[in-house]
């Protein structure tokens, strides 16, 4: 049986997860030293790690005694998808206004 892909922006919707992936931008760390920065149980931040590894943000080693967390740059392609699509709608809209300020302006020009 195979677990269903977590949804992209309910992974992120958490801010107790986005800290974890802010965090993650400055070096690789363990869950413990992850868990040390939240008000909560260690259990609750292995909670959210574990939906950010469900979700492919993250890459979880065993090093030692230690699990060890790293962003993947493939658990972000989902949300740069969905603005890249959004950016390309926003950029043909503004290109078509400048073509009719554009035409507006050489219309007055005449």
């Amino acid at each position: 049986m195979s677990i269903p892909r977590l949804d992209t922006f309910q992974v992120i919707a958490d801010p107790s997860r986005r800290q974890i992936l802010n965090m993650l931008t400055q070096d690789s760390m363990t869950i413990n030293s992850l868990a040390e920065n939240f008000d909560m149980s260690r259990p609750a931040v292995s909670k959210h790690i574990k939906i950010l590894y469900g979700a492919g943000f993250i890459s979880i080693q065993d090093v030692g005694r230690e699990r060890v967390c790293t962003l993947k740059e493939d658990g972000f392609k989902d949300l740069q998808e969905w603005l890249k699509f959004f950016d390309d709608f926003w950029k043909s809209k503004l290109k078509k206004l400048e073509t009719i300020l554009n035409n507006n302006k050489k219309n007055k020009t005449k």
